[in-house]
Parts: C-alpha cells; sequence; structure tokens
C-alpha cells in the first residue's frame, strides 16, 4: 500500500524551515504532494504562480515529492490526492494551539486522513515567511533563512540585495 502525504501552505516565501519539513516528511511517506495555496487573511509578496515555481525549483532534487497548487478545502485536496495524512509544521506553542484546532476541525470533515505534526528542526524554529519578508522589504539579511536562488527572487522583488 502506498502512503501519500500532503503538506499544505502558501510557501510565500518557502523557507530553510519549510524545506526542512518537506525533506524529513518525505522520509516518512512513499509520496509527498506539496499544495500550494492562497490564504485570505495573507498579502503575498509573490503570486501562486512564482511560488509554485519557487518550490518545485527547491525540491527538484528529492525523489517521491511533487507540487500542486490547490484553492479549496484541505481535506478535498488530501483525498483527491490519495492522501493517508496531512504534514504540518511546529515552531513554537502559538503554532500547536491553531494546528491543533485545525487538525480537529479536518477530522471532523474526513477521519481517514491523519494529521502528523512534524517540530522544526531547533535552528529553524524562528523562521517564518512573514518574517523574511519584513526584513526584506527594509533592506537585512535573510540569507540564514531562505535558500540563494529564493533570497535573489526576494531581493529581485523588493528591490533590496540584503546587508551581509
Amino acid at each position: 500500500m502506498s502512503r501519500t502525504a500532503v503538506y499544505p501552505g502558501t510557501f510565500d516565501p518557502i523557507t530553510l524551515g519549510h524545506l526542512d519539513i518537506i525533506q524529513r516528511g518525505a522520509r516518512m511517506c512513499d509520496k509527498l504532494v506539496i499544495g500550494v495555496t492562497t490564504n485570505p487573511s495573507k498579502q503575498p509578496m509573490f503570486t501562486v504562480e512564482e511560488r509554485m515555481a519557487m518550490v518545485t525549483r527547491e525540491v527538484a532534487d528529492l525523489p517521491h515529492v511533487s507540487v500542486t497548487q490547490f484553492d479549496s478545502l484541505l481535506m478535498d485536496f488530501a483525498e483527491a490526492q490519495g492522501a493517508a495524512m496531512i504534514l504540518r509544521g511546529l515552531r513554537a506553542v502559538a503554532d500547536f494551539e491553531y494546528e491543533y484546532q485545525m487538525a480537529g476541525m479536518n477530522q471532523q470533515l474526513n477521519d481517514r486522513i491523519e494529521t502528523v505534526f512534524l517540530m522544526a528542526d531547533v535552528s529553524l524554529q524562528p523562521i517564518a515567511s512573514r518574517l523574511v519578508k519584513e526584513i526584506a522589504r527594509y533592506g537585512g539579511d535573510i540569507n540564514k533563512f531562505v535558500t540563494p536562488a529564493v533570497a535573489a527572487d526576494v531581493a529581485a522583488r523588493t528591490g533590496h540585495k540584503g546587508k551581509k
């Protein structure tokens, strides 16, 4: 039996924290589908198409990992992908409270799909896309938080190269 997992997110931009969860999560399943979505409560720096391209580029060397756009209920997307689990990363207690509530709601929608939480690597726990964008907008150095290619994408968008 093949085990498929879905890792959903906005990935605006994809960070080293996201990549850590993707790499570790990919070892837990036969197929990992990264679902790139929009979040109406967030103002994205990049379009969905740009984020799809960014994520696809960053995971190109990972076998059994694919990237797909979705704009639906997560559980509907996961079921359409044949997923047995939803993969979520946790950084802090605040993440847990939100994710715990979402997992409960998702279980009510479809109890055949489990939510699996991975703790972010300790060195990566403070990283959040929102903060990366804020640092970049003010010309700060984001190289500790994203890959060089993503840093270049962000620099091209903000017009700031970032301080070294």
